[in-house]
């Protein structure tokens, strides 16, 4: 059973920065996208960035030089470096991963305070 885990979110100030990170367990297939998307309240959930097995990284207008997504083939982890956070960025991000399947992590929050 495929399972992720975020960790990393919470309370930081404007101009500050949080790094999150996806652990995941199971049996995830190679190659594949690992991905942010987050979603604050009242909106719909929306891509922050993505990146390939191969690396190849596609990043939300909103986010674009301000965080970086990376990640760690050999142990499946993906990890989400947020820079420069703005208030707009609050929301409950979530780390998904898509194979010929689609898992999601439970989310995590973050709160950026003007």
């Amino acid at each position: 059973q495929v399972q992720l885990v975020e960790t990393g979110g919470g309370l930081v100030q404007a101009g500050g920065s949080l790094r999150l990170s996806c652990v995941t367990s199971g049996n995830i297939f190679s190659p594949n996208t690992m991905g942010w998307y987050r979603q604050a309240p009242g909106k719909q959930r929306e891509l922050v960035a993505t990146i390939t097995t191969a690396g190849y990284t596609n990043y939300a207008d909103s986010v674009k030089g301000r965080f970086t997504i990376s990640r760690d083939n050999a142990e499946n982890t993906v990890y989400l470096q947020m820079d420069s956070l703005k208030p707009d960025d609050t929301a409950v991000y979530y780390c998904r991963v898509q194979t010929a399947w689609i898992y999601w992590g439970q989310g995590t929050q973050v709160t950026v305070s003007s």
